[in-house]
């Protein structure tokens, strides 16, 4: 049997809209195939006191794991470093909701990164600000794996596909805003784990896959849609089983 996928959330609330989506897709492939549907198996994985909150089980006994690693990057890489020590993972994906660059990913959009950058990890100058790369400490990107980003840009081809940055302190204001877009000119979407939860990976396949909850910039709650942001996740999910699953 194949090493189960491991997607992770910063958050219970993402989990469980990832695990709907999954839910979702994996019941069409059961009913299809005249298997078992997740709540039935789950009654059964109960009765036999399994994980059956965390492993979802396909036709054809592949599996995808959901974990919550917490908010923030070194949260994130902390958490997601232990669970990769004490199991082998074919891939990892992080998952979430995301803000949205002007003009780059609207609201309700699907992000796919092709690179998980932090785009606060380095130094101030008088010159504008120096990345570890550029202080020459390390890094401050992770690339996604190209075999995984091929598969699931393929079950889900509306979704937009560029760089996400990963953030400690998530942007408020336009002037910030205006500053990543023109030191990241493919940046489509910003958060708070890819990076942490890329570098934990290390030699596993890794994506990022988030959805848009709100505009990059001033913190307006009224023009925040968390509720069609945790819906197209679901959905996304859906189409991450298809391609993963």
């Amino acid at each position: 049997m194949p090493h189960p996928l491991l997607v992770v959330t910063a958050v219970a609330a993402e989990a469980d809209a990832v695990r709907a989506g999954l839910a979702t897709a994996a019941d069409g492939d059961a009913v299809r195939a005249g298997l078992p549907t997740t709540a039935e198996a789950d009654a059964v994985r109960a009765g036999l006191a399994a994980d059956a909150d965390a492993v979802l089980s396909t036709a054809t006994g592949q599996r995808i794991v959901v974990e919550v690693v917490g908010v923030g990057p070194a949260a994130a890489a902390a958490r997601t470093g232990k669970l990769l020590a004490t199991r082998q993972f074919r891939g990892v994906v992080s998952a979430g909701i995301a803000g949205g660059f002007a003009g780059r990913a609207a609201v309700g959009a699907t992000v796919i990164g092709t690179r998980s950058i932090a785009a606060d990890l380095g130094a101030e100058s008088p010159d504008g600000f120096l990345t570890v790369d550029e202080l020459g400490f390390g890094t401050s990107v992770v690339e996604s794996d190209a075999a995984l980003l091929k598969a699931v840009t393929g079950a889900l081809p509306t979704a937009i596909v560029g760089d996400i940055l990963t953030l400690s302190t998530v942007t408020g204001t336009a002037a910030t805003a205006d500053r990543l877009m023109a030191r990241f000119p493919d940046a489509v979407a910003e958060a708070m784990e890819g990076y942490g939860v890329g570098i934990a990976t290390a030699e596993i396949p890794f994506l990022e896959m988030r959805t848009v909850s709100n505009p990059v910039g001033p913190r307006d709650r009224d023009k925040w849609r968390f509720r069609e942001a945790m819906e197209a996740l679901s959905t996304a999910s859906a189409a991450l089983w298809t391609a993963c699953g």
